[in-house]
């Protein structure tokens, strides 16, 4: 897979921060570096990709795995 767009990212992001039922559980701590990644330039928003996927290793959702494969893609030097 080629690295997605900034844009794709954001999109993914938007994805996890819509699932507020799942946000004392599954997505404790990926909120807060969600939050945060939103205004991020690209290289801090890919740092900031690495810090959301280790917190989303619990997290079911529709569309999990497409949010997780879009954040590994971009998180790769």
């Amino acid at each position: 897979m080629r690295r997605p767009s900034v844009e794709a990212v954001h999109n993914a992001i938007h994805v996890v921060l819509s699932d507020t039922k799942h946000y004392e559980t599954s997505l404790n701590y990926a909120v807060n570096y969600c939050r945060a990644a939103i205004g991020m330039g690209p290289e801090a928003l890919r740092v900031q990709c690495l810090y959301i996927l280790n917190n989303l290793s619990s997290w079911r959702h529709e569309k999990a795995q497409e949010v997780r494969q879009t954040l590994q893609a971009y998180s790769k030097p």
